[in-house]
């Protein structure tokens, strides 16, 4: 699109040069024969002269000018977006109508003068091309403009610099401004216009102004929606208006775009022109209504939506509501004064998006000898435009001359008097969820009345002090505690719950826990079956365990012994006692056997929100498939095992009573995602041909939770596309090991899904640990893994996702399953056993 399609254009006079000739004057000669006669050689001479020099003079003047004067570099397309305050002008209703007289006449005038500033200005006038008025709106008048220059590349960050500066122009251009008809500009703003709003691909445009009026809600809605996706190449916007003394609320019910911003993306502008410095958010990917709402409001009575798409990936779309709100209702005002002992105060319109351009102060006054304490529990204040971090300029809390901004929350802050003056302040730019927190008075002999204070001054309920978790995050509540019956007295005076001792785990962090745990005697080993032998007795060639565990990890090529349940049998029928031979790197058995099909469990990028996860590299799990029912989105995960096969969990494919989740043909597959909706080279499509659940799957106790996906036809493995490795029956993953969660899922419990993919680590807890934890609901087709502090664990939307065992290579240990919510304390996720299934999946799939 090019804005500048309706712009002046600049063309010389056609009246120019047309009275040169009568400018001409010729003296009369008394007797023009006679000097016609003699002078007629003397002046073809000196003709011929003239002419001869004015030919070199103008040869040497173009030269000049060509290689002096001729800027000859490529200049690009250039386009600044702005606006300023008319402060001599009332506005009237007709200039929301660009077609009216009026319009026009007060835009020519704004582009004359706009003409004369640039002129004024070196840096820009040598580069300046024209200037398109685009909308006004109140106060006094507000002009929006749009202005284009041709720029060499060099000469950008210098121009760029001249536009920064042009209300210092503007200022000083209007105090030699005359009365009469000038217009008198302040409070000028602008931005260089983000390129991809002019492009020259556009095939698809729309311009849309809309004007709410009181108790009326209006729609916008994306070209096509909802019965076809948007198009290509697709520049949309949306001028919106209230009356005055309102501001917009806009509140997208549907928002569902490519997940890549740098393709297709919008734009929420607090302004009526695309300037940058006005941008409230910018927006693309799948947004949740309820679970991730998108609602804005604006400082003023204007708001500006802008929508971009580039040539590829189309996707449903954008619908959303618009309505005024009286600047003087309840949800615009905050601050004020607060006088209760205890109390709570939010953000404006939290968990919504604050407006940009507000200040609230709260002065929170308790009785007279008391103080004052504020704790944040929810902290979203950060602000894209903010290049340097812990720097808070733009969006922030300011309490006790102390800024806080960022996603983190402070620390709980306190007063030294019975006074606290909590300011909030957002700029014109980005705009986020903003903050809620509460306060409560405090005696200074007192700080925490009926609770333990911890030495960051946090408060926690006595009842947490010496329970074996860090609830202080200092750990002061865990220090010189003295454990009773139910807990296990470590030596460096922590207490550790009693269900942690000899589990395998150093909880204690002195081992204290693990100490006189039974088992075999000095000099003795433990065998897998817990029969004890003698040491001396280990790698004599002898199984005395009977399982094979004496005589494993001896040196030897083949360590063959009786098979039991215990060992791992070779595809010659003969039995290995090594633990977990398989895929290790060694030929253990004598066919070789236990090294074949080892294609799998590795991936070719080395590295070093599920809750409390980070975001995974691209590829570091490349066995993780992102199922998704077609068109609505993603729902569950799943491992790649074979080129036709994944295991995902019987729980995601049980039918209800609007989807048929057992059907293939709900299904899409994708291999090789890292973002939602992000489908770059790497990723692969497939859909389904098959679905086959455990014959034996209980959905009431989740037991045998686990299923089989077959794929439409073989998936071409990558570096971003590999299978992960399948346990034997007899493979062995010890309790407190280190294994990894991965998955799109709620970040936490009853949140929306992440769009990178999530990875988190946890440990293998204890069979006999997560029975005392979740009594009576654990099966031996089960495993429990997690972090038992809570914080860290899987979550709605990771379901049927794997539970990678690492090692030489990864080995699916588990399939995400259940548990009691997301990472509560105590409460562990619950993964199908995969060991348990190995000769299921080998029937139904030949893995």
């Amino acid at each position: 699109m090019d804005y500048m399609d309706s712009g002046m254009r600049y063309t010389p006079s056609k009246d120019q040069g047309k009275d040169w000739d009568q400018a001409m004057t010729f003296l009369p000669a008394a007797d023009s024969k006679k000097v016609e006669k003699s002078r007629t050689g003397r002046i073809a001479a000196v003709v011929g002269v003239i002419v001869f020099a004015a030919v070199i003079a103008l040869m040497i003047g173009l030269l000049v000018w060509h290689f002096h004067f001729r800027d000859t570099r490529k200049r690009t397309k250039t386009m600044y977006s702005g606006s300023m305050r008319i402060t001599n002008q009332v506005f009237l209703d007709v200039y929301e109508n660009p077609n009216t007289t009026e319009f026009k006449s007060l835009a020519e005038q704004v582009q004359k003068q706009l003409r004369t500033i640039y002129k004024k200005t070196p840096q820009l006038s040598k580069y300046y091309i024209g200037s398109t008025v685009q909308a006004f709106s109140e106060g006094s008048v507000i002009a929006y403009y749009l202005s284009e220059f041709g720029v060499p590349e060099e000469e950008k960050s210098s121009v760029d610099l001249a536009m920064a500066s042009m209300s210092k122009v503007v200022e000083m251009a209007g105090r030699s401004v005359s009365v009469g008809n000038s217009l008198r500009f302040d409070e000028v703003q602008n931005s260089a216009l983000d390129s991809r709003m002019f492009s020259k691909s556009f095939t698809s445009l729309l311009h849309e102004r809309e004007h709410t009026k009181p108790n009326q809600v209006r729609k916008i809605q994306s070209p096509n929606f909802p019965n076809a996706p948007y198009s290509p190449n697709t520049f949309a916007q949306w001028e919106l208006r209230a009356d005055p003394g309102h501001v917009i609320k806009l509140d997208f019910d549907t928002f569902n775009l490519e997940g890549n911003c740098t393709k297709d993306f919008v734009k929420v502008y607090d302004s009526l022109v695309a300037i940058e410095g006005r941008i409230m958010s910018q927006v693309c990917g799948y947004h949740h209504p309820i679970n991730n709402p998108l609602v804005y409001r604006s400082s003023g009575n204007v708001m500006l939506v802008t929508m971009v798409t580039d040539k590829e990936k189309n996707y449903p779309g954008l619908r959303a509501s618009f309505s005024q709100v009286a600047k003087n209702s309840p949800e615009m005002t905050c601050g004020g004064k607060l006088t209760a002992t205890t109390g709570t105060f939010n953000s404006p319109n939290f968990p919504d998006f604050y407006a940009p351009r507000i200040k609230c102060v709260w002065t929170i006054e308790v009785p007279v000898g008391q103080f004052v304490k504020v704790l944040f529990t929810a902290f979203l204040l950060k602000d894209s435009g903010e290049n340097k971090p812990n720097v808070c300029n733009k969006d922030y809390i300011e309490i006790n001359n102390q800024r806080y901004c960022g996603e983190s929350p402070p620390p709980i802050v306190t007063s030294d008097t019975n006074i606290m003056v909590v300011t909030f302040n957002s700029d014109s730019s980005f705009v986020d969820r903003g903050f809620k927190a509460k306060y409560e008075s405090f005696e200074s002999t007192n700080p925490c009345p009926g609770k333990f204070q911890c030495s960051n001054q946090r408060c926690v309920n006595t009842n947490l002090k010496c329970d074996g978790w860090n609830d202080c995050g200092d750990m002061t509540d865990e220090m010189n505690c003295k454990c009773d019956a139910s807990q296990i007295q470590c030596k460096n005076t922590l207490c550790k719950p009693m269900f942690w001792q000899c589990d395998g785990v150093d909880d204690c962090g002195d081992k204290t826990d693990e100490e006189n745990c039974g088992g075999c005697k000095p000099g003795e080993m433990t065998c897998r079956n817990s029969k004890c032998v003698l040491e001396k007795k280990r790698c004599d060639g002898t199984d005395d365990c009977g399982d094979g565990t004496d005589e494993s990890d001896c040196g030897r090529m083949t360590d063959t012994v009786q098979c039991s349940d215990l060992t791992y049998k070779c595809a010659n029928n003969k039995c290995v006692g090594k633990e977990n031979p398989e895929c290790d790197g060694t030929d253990d058995c004598e066919d070789k056997s236990d090294e074949a099909n080892c294609d799998c469990g590795r991936s070719p990028f080395k590295t070093s929100r599920i809750v409390g996860g980070l975001n995974a590299d691209e590829g570091e799990f490349p066995w993780q498939v992102s199922l998704h029912i077609k068109n609505f989105g993603h729902v569950c995960g799943g491992s790649i095992i074979s080129q036709r096969w994944l295991v995902t969990a019987a729980h995601c494919v049980q039918d209800d009573a609007k989807t048929k989740y057992s059907q293939p043909g709900v299904w899409e597959v994708y291999l090789g995602l890292h973002v939602q909706k992000q489908i770059g080279v790497h990723v692969q499509k497939r859909n389904l041909v098959q679905v086959i659940p455990h014959m034996y799957y209980n959905s009431f106790t989740y037991d045998n939770d686990i299923a089989l996906m077959q794929l439409d036809s073989p998936v071409t493995f990558s570096d971003y596309i590999r299978p992960i490795c399948l346990p034997a029956p007899t493979h062995i993953f010890p309790m407190g090991n280190s294994v990894w969660i991965t998955g799109w899922g709620a970040t936490r419990e009853g949140g929306s899904g992440a769009s990178v993919l999530q990875k988190a680590q946890v440990r293998i807890i204890n069979s006999t640990v997560c029975d005392t934890l979740m009594p009576g609901q654990i099966t031996s087709r089960m495993m429990c893994a997690g972090v038992l502090t809570g914080g860290v664990d899987a979550c709605q939307g990771d379901s049927g996702g794997p539970l990678s065992s690492p090692g030489t290579r990864m080995f699916l240990a588990g399939v995400v399953s259940w548990g009691d919510g997301c990472a509560r304390r105590n409460k562990p996720g619950i993964y199908s056993r995969v060991t348990k299934f190995r000769g299921w999946i080998t029937e139904k799939t030949g893995v």
